[in-house]
C-alpha cells in the first residue's frame, strides 16, 4: 500500500519549497520529491548563478571604464573565469543547502529524494536514477512544481559535436574565444554580455531582423545599440541548419544555415532558443492529466488542473516563465486553499527585466500591445541623459516610456531600458496593483537623486497616442 499524505508537492523550486513549508505548518502531513538539486532552475542553473556573472561581468566593464571617471586602473583588466565559477558555485552551494536545510527541518514535511511519476490521480511511484522503485505515495492534494529545460533544436550533425546550454555554459573554466549564440532573447543578450565583458568574442544568430522579438521595436533597437557597441557581433535573418566539427581543429565548431551563405566557425556554441516544460516523463496520463501541444498544464486562475486536488504551479503551468511568477503561485495556492482568500492569476499584472546592463524592466502592456488592442492611451517618453542620477554615473543609455488610460487614468504599462531600471519599475507595479491612478505617482515625492525620480515628471510629458 502507498504511504498516504495529505499533500505531496513535486518539485522545490521557488513556488514548490515555500508552499510544502506552508501545507506543512497548516498541519498537513506534506511529502516533497526532489529527483535533483534542492531549489529548482532558479538557484542552480538560472537566476542566482547568472546574476552573479552578470555582477563579475559588470565589475570588468567598470574595470576598464574607470578612467572616464577620473580612476586610474594599471594593467589589463583579464577575468579568471574559473574564479568566477568558483564563486558562483559558493553562492549556489548556500542557497540549495539552505533549501534543503529548510525542507528538512520543517514540521510535518518528509523529503523523498527520486523521481516522481503518477500511477493514478493522486497515487505516485517514486524512482531512483536507475529506474527502481523506492516508494509509493498517495495524497488527497498534488501540486506539481517540475520546471523547465533548455530547448536545444534536431540540427544536422548534433551528436558530433560539443554543444552549450544556460546551465553547461555555466560548468567552464576557461574562457571561450568565440562564443556563438543561437537565440536573441533574455538569455541570450545576457550570457552574450557576459561573455563579452569577461573577453569572449561573441557572435549572437537572430532568425529575425531584430533582437527581443517581444518587446517595442524602440526598446529592441536601444538594448542591441548597447551591445553592439560593446562590441557584439549581430547576424540577422539567419537559421541554422547542420554542424560539424572544423576539419582541420576538432576542438572547433562549423555552423551551417538555411540561407546560402558562408559557414560560421566557434570555439563554443550556445543554444538559447526556449524551454520546455518538465511533464513528458511525469506519467500525467496515468492521472487523466492533459498537457497542450508544448508540454504545458493548463490551469485555471486558482491554478488548478481539470483533475481535482491536483495543481500546478510555475514555469509547467504556462502562466509565467520567471522566479516571481512561480512565487507568486505559491502565494495564490496558499492564500486560496490556506487562508480562505479569493486570488487568481488571471488578474495578475505581468512585470519582469531583461537583465542586460542597463537593465532593460517592463510592466503590463507594452505599446505594441495597446495598439493592436484598438483603444486610445496616452503615451509619454523619456531619455536616461535627462536622468541626474545616470549622468553622474556616467551611464544614460536607455529611456522609459509609459501608457495611460485617458479616461480611467490607469496605468496601462511601462517600460525602462536604463540604469537600474529594474528597481524603478517597481514605483509602476505597485500604482498598477493597488488600481491607484496615474496621478497618485506623478505627485508623489520621491528622493532626490535617484532614477525614480524622475518618474513622476514621465507624466508630464504625457500626450494622445498617434
Amino acid at each position: 500500500m502507498p504511504q498516504h499524505f495529505d499533500s505531496i508537492v513535486i518539485g522545490t523550486g521557488q513556488g514548490g519549497a515555500p508552499l510544502a513549508v506552508r501545507l506543512g505548518q497548516s498541519g498537513r502531513r506534506t511529502a516533497v520529491v526532489e529527483r535533483g538539486a534542492f531549489g529548482g532552475t532558479c538557484v542552480n542553473v538560472g537566476c542566482t548563478p547568472t546574476k552573479s556573472y552578470v555582477a563579475s561581468a559588470r565589475a570588468a566593464h567598470v574595470a576598464r571604464h574607470a578612467a572616464e571617471l577620473g580612476v586610474q586602473v594599471s594593467g589589463a583588466v583579464s577575468v579568471d573565469l574559473a574564479a568566477v565559477k568558483a564563486r558562483k558555485d559558493g553562492i549556489i552551494g548556500q542557497s540549495r543547502d539552505g533549501v534543503e536545510k529548510w525542507l528538512r527541518g520543517a514540521d510535518n514535511v518528509t523529503v523523498f529524494n527520486g523521481h516522481a511519476r503518477f500511477t493514478g490521480e493522486h497515487t505516485l511511484a517514486i524512482t531512483g536514477p536507475d529506474g527502481a522503485l523506492l516508494d509509493e505515495l498517495s495524497a488527497d492534494e498534488i501540486f506539481i512544481n517540475t520546471g523547465t529545460r533548455a530547448v536545444v533544436p534536431p540540427l544536422e550533425g548534433l551528436e558530433r559535436i560539443r554543444y552549450y546550454t544556460n546551465s553547461s555554459l555555466l560548468e567552464l573554466t576557461e574562457l571561450p574565444a568565440h562564443l556563438v549564440i543561437v537565440g536573441a532573447s533574455y538569455i541570450a543578450l545576457e550570457f552574450a554580455q557576459i561573455f563579452r565583458r569577461f573577453g569572449s568574442r561573441v557572435t549572437v544568430l537572430v532568425r529575425g531582423d531584430r533582437v527581443l522579438a517581444r518587446e517595442d521595436a524602440d526598446f529592441a533597437e536601444s538594448v542591441q545599440n548597447v551591445l553592439t557597441r560593446e562590441g557584439i557581433e549581430f547576424v540577422f535573418g539567419v537559421e541554422p541548419a547542420r554542424v560539424e566539427p572544423h576539419p582541420h581543429h576538432p576542438d572547433r565548431v562549423c555552423i551551417g544555415f538555411v540561407q546560402n551563405r558562408p559557414a560560421l566557425e566557434a570555439s563554443h556554441l550556445l543554444f538559447a532558443t526556449g524551454r520546455a516544460p518538465n511533464t513528458d516523463d511525469l506519467g500525467l496520463a496515468a492521472a487523466g492529466i492533459a498537457t497542450d501541444a508544448h508540454g504545458i498544464i493548463p490551469v485555471d486562475g486558482e491554478l488548478r488542473t481539470h483533475v481535482t486536488g491536483v495543481w500546478a504551479i510555475g514555469d509547467v503551468n504556462g502562466r509565467g516563465a520567471f522566479t516571481h511568477t512561480s512565487y507568486d503561485d505559491f502565494q495564490i495556492v496558499a492564500a486560496n486553499l490556506l487562508d480562505g482568500g479569493t486570488r487568481s492569476v488571471d488578474t495578475r499584472i505581468m512585470a519582469y527585466a531583461v537583465f542586460v546592463d542597463p537593465p532593460l524592466a517592463r510592466v503590463g502592456l507594452s505599446e505594441a500591445d495597446v495598439r493592436r488592442s484598438g483603444r486610445a492611451a496616452l503615451l509619454a517618453t523619456m531619455p536616461m541623459t535627462r536622468v541626474g542620477r545616470a549622468r553622474e554615473r556616467g551611464e544614460t543609455d536607455g529611456f522609459m516610456k509609459v501608457l495611460v488610460d485617458p479616461h480611467s487614468q490607469q496605468i496601462l504599462g511601462a517600460a525602462i531600458h536604463g540604469i537600474d531600471g529594474d528597481e524603478a519599475i517597481h514605483t509602476f507595479i505597485d500604482i498598477m496593483t493597488a488600481g491607484a491612478p496615474y496621478p497618485t505617482l506623478q505627485y508623489a515625492m520621491h528622493i532626490h537623486p535617484t532614477i525614480s525620480e524622475l518618474v513622476p515628471t514621465l507624466f508630464g510629458g504625457l500626450e494622445p497616442m498617434l
